[in-house]
């Protein structure tokens, strides 16, 4: 697994993907964040905290894990290296874990430099450092936990085709519905016990539980159960393919 882990971190960085990626991450959001006049932009938002940040990372990151991930398996299926990876005396799993935690890997990547905003926002208040910093590491580790699931969805996506363009969207689609396509259609229905019931099955509404710096072990086991889920998709359609 750590060899397939290493590789894919390795094919991140020799070539310009993985650099443009996370520039793509960090240009949108600071852009948001701090120029463009937008409900994002922390100086109209009149208030020092980050709040707008985590408003908005997470629908930067339905295109950008899948963008990440869209090569994993697809890329291999087309150049004729999957066979020989399956051939090897490395179970599917190892394989799967190892593609999973390298794109991983690079998402984290991505999101580490924002830690500077932190030091912004508390150098912007009224008071300097008057800023809850329990709701910051909250949100910080809700994103985690919704990376991890969008990278499984793109990992299994990439399963799907060996065209990375339809691994991308595939991946963008499955990724939007799972995060607001629940909190979406909570909206048709009146009822509001029915609302929360939908939307308890959607991403969204258990990000937001944990980035009110609330740790709920039901919205961990809710992120988890989901990663392993498509985890184990990824395992089954991967065992379905000809070696």
């Amino acid at each position: 697994m750590f060899a397939i882990f290493k590789r894919e971190v390795r094919s991140f960085f020799t070539s310009p993907i993985g650099y443009l990626i996370v520039g793509s991450f960090l240009l949108l959001n600071g852009l948001f964040l701090w120029v463009f006049k937008s409900e994002y932009n922390i100086f109209d938002y009149g208030f020092a905290d980050l709040s707008n940040f985590f408003l908005l990372a997470p629908w930067i990151f339905i295109f950008l894990v899948p963008a990440i991930t869209m090569k994993s398996f697809s890329e291999e299926r087309k150049m004729g290296t999957l066979e020989l990876l399956l051939i090897k005396p490395i179970s599917i799993w190892k394989l799967v874990l190892g593609k999973f935690w390298g794109a991983f890997l690079l998402c984290v990547i991505a999101v580490i430099p924002t830690i500077v905003y932190v030091f912004a926002i508390s150098g912007l208040g009224m008071t300097e450092g008057n800023y809850d910093l329990g709701v910051v590491l909250g949100s910080y580790f809700g994103l985690l936990f919704l990376m991890a699931c969008y990278t499984s969805i793109g990992i299994f996506a990439s399963t799907l085709s060996d065209n990375q363009i339809i691994a991308f969207l595939v991946g963008i689609l499955v990724c939007f519905l799972i995060f607001n396509g629940f909190d979406a259609a909570s909206s048709l229905f009146s009822n509001g016990e029915t609302q929360q019931t939908i939307q308890s099955l959607g991403a969204k509404t258990h990000f937001d539980s944990i980035a009110r710096g609330v740790i709920d072990t039901r919205d961990l086991v809710f992120f988890i159960s989901l990663t392993l889920l498509f985890l184990y998709l990824t395992f089954q359609r991967l065992k379905q393919l000809p070696r």
